[in-house]
Order: C-alpha cells, then structure tokens, then sequence
C-alpha cells in the first residue's frame, strides 16, 4: 500500500509515517512545512512541499500514486479552538477546502481517505460522547472539523468513496508543538522542566480524554487498512481533569507544580470524554499506553531535548 499523509511532517502525522514504513509500507507526505519539522522524515519518504488548500499542490501526488494502491490520511489542518479562532480565514480555506481538494484526489485515485476529525464536533454536552450523537460545535474549529466529515459523507453518498473519520481526542505525546497554542500537556510538561508557573485557564475542573499519540497512530494505520466507514471515535474513555493532569506530571517529573488561575477561553468545552466502543468493535483498535505511562515517556523525551 501507498500512504498519503497530508500533515505527515507534524506531530501525529509524523508518528503515522514512522508505523507505515515500519510496517513496510511506501509512503508519500504533503506539507507546506509552515509548522511540521522536515527533520522528522525518514529518507524513504517522498516528500511534496505543498499546500491543501491548493489544488494543483495536492495533484501532484498523481505523479507518483496513479496505478497504485493508495489510502490517504488527512492530518493538514488549523489545529485547536484558540488557533482557528484567531485566523479564521485560514482555517475555513485549510480545514474544509483543503478536505475537498483532497477528496478530489482521492476520487482519481479511488484511494480511502482516513480524516484527522476532532472531539470538537460534539461541542459541550454531557460525556460519555458517541458518534450517534448531533454535533453540535461550539467554537470555528469544532465547526470546521464537522463541515470537512460532511463534505466525506457526501462524497461517499454521491461518488462512492471510502472513508473514515476519526475523532480525535486530546492527543498528546512525543512531537508535540511548542508555540502560543500549544496543548495544556505540553505547556505543564514544559514548566515542569523549565521551573515555571503553569497557567489555568478557568477553575481546573474542566475534563478532557488524554490518549498517546502511539496510540492514536495504530487507530488511523486500522482505519486505513479496514473496510469500516463512518466517524469513530479516538480516546480512552477516561475523563481527567485539567488539576489531575497537572497531579500526574507532578509525579513523573518529581517537582511540584504550582499553578496560576486566569479566565476560562471562549469555545472551550466543560467536560469531554469519548465512549470508544464503537471503534473497538468496528476496527478491533482500543489504547494501550496508560495516561500516567505516556505523561513519562513525553516528559523524558521533552526533558532529552530540553538539555543538561
């Protein structure tokens, strides 16, 4: 098989390129390079510096992939509430053109098309959260996320094509983005390392589903190889709050963490946590990597490379 990874030079993209080629496959990434780390690559891997949101960039994955066996996983995107909310424009242009032009694609290809979704879809309701619930999104970016599933669910209605969506909880691990939107794990695993103060936004109450990016890998190599279509979900089904996270990486790092408390950020959900029974059954995927495990294995990698 032939991997298409848009995105594959980010943070879980990455991840996916290194099980694909571990597990024999070609692989072929798009990435405009505007936040993934070329570094990341393998030799093996051909790499188009491009955009998704342009199509002739996308197209030039013909040149390599026609005649092949091809499935695409879709990872290009404005990631995050804060960061689709402060550039709108470009998320609307990558998170949902960017999907159509890769459906285009993938119809030329008659290639499955495995899409980064998000939780944010399901926007505040009640956990445990199931893929038969409305999406209801309360930010642009949940918004953004559920407009690229449907443009997938149309495809599939009028053109035929494969797909699955997978909904990604808060994933974090190795790789994670530095930056002003980079995630809560990363920011108290930074200030941990770095002896400072992290912050809180809103009372620490609000719950999230931590699942490994290892993890999150072998969901979407699952969804490639599978003949399952439709949204799953992508988490642990275990809800933690943000104070309890902060708990855990006080533990795997040995320091006390002392937070400061600011305003809760519009567009955030109150609690979020995902019933994955439905993955479980359809793609026989389900996490193995322990939040508290996973904390450690990021907290030592980011500690490695944070220096003596």
């Amino acid at each position: 098989m032939l991997l298409v990874v848009t995105g594959g030079a980010g943070f879980i993209g990455s991840h996916i390129v290194d099980m694909a080629l571990a597990e024999g496959h070609d692989v072929v990434v798009i990435d405009d390079l505007s936040t993934g780390d070329l570094a990341r690559l393998d030799r093996r891997v051909k790499l188009i510096v491009g955009d998704v949101s342009r199509a002739g960039d996308i197209m030039r994955v013909l040149e390599v992939a026609r005649g092949k066996e091809v499935a695409l996983a879709h990872l290009a995107a404005v990631v995050g509430v804060q960061e689709a909310r402060e550039r709108p424009q470009r998320a609307v242009e990558v998170n949902v053109l960017g999907t159509q032009n890769v459906i285009e694609l993938a119809r030329r290809l008659d290639a499955k098309v495995v899409l980064a979704s998000s939780a944010a879809v399901y926007g505040d309701q009640e956990p445990p959260l199931r893929e038969d619930m409305p999406a209801k999104p309360v930010s642009l970016y949940g918004l953004t996320k559920l407009q690229a599933e449907q443009l997938l669910a149309m495809a599939s209605q009028d053109y035929g094509l494969k797909y699955v969506a997978l909904r990604l909880f808060n994933v974090y691990g190795e790789r994670m983005k530095p930056g002003p939107y980079a995630s809560v794990v990363y920011n108290f695993i930074n200030a941990a390392i770095r002896g400072l103060r992290p912050r809180i936004f809103g009372d620490g109450r609000a719950t999230r589903d931590y699942v490994y990016v290892g993890d999150v890998a072998e969901a979407f190599m699952a969804a490639a190889k599978s003949k399952a279509s439709g949204a799953f979900n992508v988490g642990t089904g275990r809800e933690t709050s943000v104070l309890e996270l902060l708990e855990l990486i006080s533990r795997v790092s040995g320091r006390r963490l002392e937070p400061s408390f600011e305003p809760p950020r519009p567009g955030d959900a109150r609690r979020s946590a995902a019933d994955v029974s439905r993955i479980r059954e359809a793609l026989g995927w389900r996490p193995r990597v322990s939040l508290e495990e996973g904390l450690r294995r990021t907290y030592e990698y980011m500690r490695a490379l944070s220096g003596p």
